[in-house]
């Protein structure tokens, strides 16, 4: 049987010392859905067209947690969607439309502008004092 003192002992192990803790929080920063889609956008564009292994790993996403992206965006015809079959193979290659370089200049970069990643930036603007009538 463990004793509280055994316990106590077993918790400060485990502690992460406060020197290391921010480091840690910056390995697993998190992006917020808005800003996947934009990445998605802006590396079609950049390659022309994909395959979706490549997307993803570009992107730095995940195939099983971030497909539905992928197809909410070409749901909505922001991204198109090609599948060719190679002997027994199913490649999928994506590429921007022209309706998502639009929904990218057009809504995407002013909200992030708005609100830049990471949340702070010097270049932010300062809604604290906006005043509606």
């Amino acid at each position: 049987m463990l004793n509280i003192v055994n316990l106590s002992r077993l918790v400060t192990i485990v502690k992460v010392p406060k020197s290391i803790q921010p480091l840690l929080a910056e390995s697993k920063k998190y992006r917020d859905r808005i800003y996947i889609v934009k990445d998605i956008i802006l590396t079609l564009s950049e390659y022309g067209e994909l395959n979706q292994t490549s997307l993803f790993s570009f992107c730095g996403l995940n195939i099983t947690k971030h497909k539905e992206i992928l197809d909410n965006l070409e749901e909505n015809g922001i991204i198109q969607r090609t599948e060719t079959v190679e002997k027994k193979r199913t490649i999928t290659i994506f590429k921007v439309t022209l309706k998502g370089m639009n929904f990218c200049h057009g809504i995407l970069e002013p909200y992030e502008q708005l609100f830049p990643r990471g949340g702070t930036s010097s270049d932010s603007v300062n809604l604290g004092c906006l005043f509606f009538v």
